[in-house]
């Protein structure tokens, strides 16, 4: 059974950017997209911390937020990468699944990758995640490099929303 370490918050950085630009668009009324938690079990508890040293996972968890923008059904996974190489591995089976099945129930599913080094954010639409993953099955490399995306696609810091990806959304709309 998979199990939590509290050193390996990996990615809470891009989420509190994600989760201020989140309350921004309740406050603007553009948006309600909600952090899903990953549900876990504490094991070792600090007691005088109040801290959960160690937990293990109950099930697997889908994506890490989901919502509606202006009656818009999303879902969208956060990802945090140090180098310019993105390793598929970083997502998981059935994350992708779900997007799939999202995607399938006319909802949109993306990531947010964030190239920590260069402080840049994307915007990945599911089409796009779907040709790297049907590369990777055909044997190429289980990754894709920041040079091979789309510059359309880097969300921009706009409007005091420090990941403003509502720009990607649309953009992903208007190319359906």
């Amino acid at each position: 059974m998979a199990t939590w370490n509290s050193r390996g918050l990996r990615g809470s950085t891009l989420e509190e950017l994600i989760n201020h630009t989140n309350e921004l668009y309740r406050q603007k009324g553009l948006g309600l997209v909600q952090k899903i938690p990953t549900p876990i079990t504490p094991v070792k508890i600090d007691k005088e911390k109040g801290n959960i040293s160690l937990a293990y996972f109950e099930k697997d968890s889908t994506v890490d937020y989901i919502g509606t923008v202006q009656g818009i059904p999303i879902c969208f996974d956060a990802k945090e990468c140090a180098v310019d190489t993105f390793n598929m591995r970083n997502i998981h089976e059935h994350q992708i699944e779900f997007m799939r099945d999202f995607e399938a129930q006319k909802g949109i599913s993306f990531l947010i990758i964030m190239f920590t080094a260069r402080n840049e954010f994307y915007y990945m639409r599911f089409s796009e995640l779907s040709a790297y993953i049907q590369r990777m099955n055909e044997g190429h490399p289980k990754n894709f490099k920041y040079n091979e995306l789309d510059r359309e696609y880097f969300i921009k810091q706009e409007q005091g929303a420090l990941v403003h990806y509502l720009k990607g959304l649309q953009k992903d709309l208007s190319e359906r």
